[in-house]
């Protein structure tokens, strides 16, 4: 007797063993229905593929232009250095503008171009942070690096503009008039 209970569960063991690996096996877990329903899984249930599973959507491709918010007011009143490399002078330049138009204390080699772009994209220099799963092209465009503080249409800026990757050198560039002429060499 004591044999045959013995037995019997080992074997109890091993079916339960075998009911929780196996995928769908056993008894629901309690995230499997929803508090309310009479058990089972709704057709509409959302289905997470395993991450080795492929798709047949293509990935999108990344963007190398910054997004754009839309034309502004063109009020500006920044501070840009420019430096050529880390041991470089920096070149230093003010920009005022006033509904897009440069303001007679602008030290800036184009203020008219600068001003025009800070009206024309707002944006321009608050870019938003780049997402983690965002793929840029390994490409170095230099040692330069730009920094702007200021203010914009009544909002604070203070943002870093570096040549280190494919990301960094179309942010560059998407700001290059308002960097001025010693924005760099791409």
């Amino acid at each position: 007797m004591r044999k045959q209970l013995s037995h019997a569960a080992l074997v109890l063991m091993a079916v339960a063993g075998l009911a929780a690996c196996t995928p769908g096996g056993g008894t629901p877990s309690p995230s499997a229905t929803a508090p309310g329903t009479t058990g089972g899984t709704s057709p509409s249930a959302t289905v997470t593929p395993s991450p080795d599973a492929e798709t047949k959507t293509p990935a999108p491709s990344p963007s190398a232009a910054p997004v754009t918010s839309g034309p502004g007011q063109g009020n500006a009143e920044l501070a840009i250095m420019v430096k050529p490399s880390e041991t470089g002078t920096p070149a230093n330049f003010t920009l005022v503008c006033l509904d897009g138009v440069p303001a007679a204390e602008s030290q800036h080699p184009d203020a008219a171009a600068a001003c025009l772009a800070v009206k024309n994209n707002a944006a321009l220099l608050s870019p938003a942070p780049r997402p983690t799963d965002q793929a840029c092209t390994m490409q170095y465009g230099g040692p330069q690096e730009a920094t702007v503080t200021g203010v914009v249409d009544g909002l604070p800026v203070e943002t870093t503009f570096t040549l280190r990757d494919g990301c960094e050198i179309a942010a560059w560039n998407a700001a290059r008039d308002v960097l001025g002429s010693t924005g760099g060499a791409v």
